[in-house]
């Protein structure tokens, strides 16, 4: 029964969200709550996604999985990429690098970050842009040596 209350909550909220302006979305993105930004962060304006990733309350975890996500605008990407304090994090680098979507620069600056597992994985990976796949491979020789 609980895990149908939660349900019908989010639908609601889901609901509220799509009457909303833009105006009204960009205000909630600032103070919403994690299930709020989930559902931000798929709205077609980019600027309403923008809002999402540069909410003072989004976590860590939240952009990994906004990284992570191939239904994300490159900007959202972009900005991820040129966040120096969330590049600190691991995961959010590797999440980067293996969204097809991110734009090639961030993409590629990530590269020389990766471990060496993360590196082969990357190297035969079909899922991303193939300069990406080659920056992997050159790197790998490079960590092997």
């Amino acid at each position: 029964m609980e895990n149908n209350d939660s349900d019908a909550s989010i639908r609601g909220l889901f609901q509220k969200i799509q009457t909303m302006s833009v105006s009204e979305k960009l205000d909630l993105a600032r103070k919403a709550s994690k299930e709020a930004r989930s559902i931000l962060i798929r709205d077609a304006n980019k600027l309403v996604q923008l809002a999402v990733i540069n909410s003072p309350k989004i976590t860590e975890s939240e952009i990994i999985a906004i990284a992570s996500n191939r239904q994300v605008t490159e900007d959202v990407l972009k900005e991820i990429g040129m966040n120096r304090e969330w590049l600190r994090n691991y995961q959010i680098r590797l999440a980067l690098v293996n969204n097809p979507k991110t734009p090639l620069s961030i993409a590629m600056a990530q590269v020389s970050y990766l471990n060496q597992r993360d590196l082969s994985l990357l190297a035969k990976s079909k899922g991303v842009p193939r300069p990406v796949v080659i920056a992997a491979e050159g790197r790998l020789k490079v960590v092997k040596r």
